[in-house]
């Protein structure tokens, strides 16, 4: 039998230095890394539809949580989330501008999408830092009952929504004076809300147009409104005051929304920050003429593979929280 290996064909296939689909090896990295990190998105993402399906009565309703627009009062929901979304993608278009002149050799052009770039992620990032700063410190309160379950507060004339500060009677001797000669309070005790469970309750009773909303969601898609009897009776279990939200505590409703709200929006904002950093390092290297030395501007597609990604995962992420 025959046994002479052909080294033709077949030892330029395994013998290395091959290039799949013309792709270089940096390239192919780039795209392992992509996909494996859709993977830890999608599971994210999974879990958090799983949870909200669990929880569908009691999750926050999105229009009614994230309202605000920087300098700008008033209810304007969804507003500066689209805006937030409209600069990503816009970002993702002049990266896209940025790859073509690279490939046509055009370093002032590279530089000047690069930079529109990096503005539009930097944009991005202290949004997102601007809405958790909202989200974490809240705008109207609520109280919270013993089985965990979060009484928020309606106008009955207008049916908006009343904050604290809105009815809360300030009681003198309801709090105790704390001061930094009492050096044990900085060890053992939070910070207070501005507002005690008994100033609340006291401001509930004595106005009448005030109505306790709760955080289960009814067969119209709204929240269910109490009366002035029920609002009144269920206040008799609140155990104490939540402004605002965090890992603990969340006003708007279930604290699984919160919880996954700061774990997938930061984690996609620590990729859109990461982002902006390699961007500036590139567009650094750009400026300087590495690329235009070597020949090519590689380095600009492989970052841009990795910012498109971002873009796209922020859509996922955009239709999960704010839109479904």
């Amino acid at each position: 039998m025959d046994t002479t290996v052909t080294t033709g064909t077949e030892g330029s296939v395994w013998g290395g230095g091959n290039r799949p689909l013309g792709a270089s090896y940096g390239k192919l990295m780039m795209w392992f890394f992509l996909v494996s990190d859709a993977l830890t998105f999608s599971g994210f993402l999974a879990a958090y539809g799983f949870s909200r399906f669990k929880f569908i009565e009691t999750w926050p309703i999105a229009d009614e949580v994230f309202t605000h627009v920087p300098f700008f009062h008033g209810n304007y929901p969804m507003i500066y989330v689209a805006f937030m979304t409209f600069i990503l993608i816009m970002s993702s278009v002049t990266m896209v501008l940025a790859v073509d002149a690279g490939h046509k050799m055009k370093q002032t052009a590279v530089i000047w999408y690069m930079f529109a770039t990096i503005i539009g992620g930097a944009i991005f990032v202290g949004s997102q830092a601007w809405e958790w700063a909202t989200f974490i410190g809240g705008d109207y309160g609520a109280v919270e009952t013993k089985g965990g379950r979060i009484l928020q507060f309606v106008k009955a004339d207008t049916g908006e929504r009343a904050a604290l500060a809105d009815f809360s009677k300030t009681i003198a001797d309801d709090r105790e004076a704390h001061e930094r000669k009492n050096g044990i309070w900085f060890y053992d005790e939070g910070s207070l809300p501005s507002y005690s469970l008994n100033e609340v309750i006291t401001g509930f009773k004595a106005n009448p147009n005030i109505l306790v909303r709760t955080e289960t969601i009814g067969e119209d898609g709204e929240k269910t409104l109490l009366s002035r009897q029920e609002s009144l009776s269920i206040l008799n279990n609140a155990t104490q005051v939540v402004e605002g939200a965090n890992l603990i505590h969340n006003e708007y409703g279930s604290r699984l929304f919160a919880d996954f709200f700061f774990f997938i929006t930061g984690f996609h904002g620590f990729h859109v920050f990461s982002g902006v950093v390699i961007n500036l390092i590139i567009f650094f290297n750009v400026v300087i003429g590495t690329y235009e030395r070597r020949g090519h501007y590689e380095m600009v597609e492989k970052v841009g593979l990795y910012w498109h990604f971002v873009d796209l995962v922020w859509v996922f992420v955009f239709t999960f929280f704010y839109l479904v």
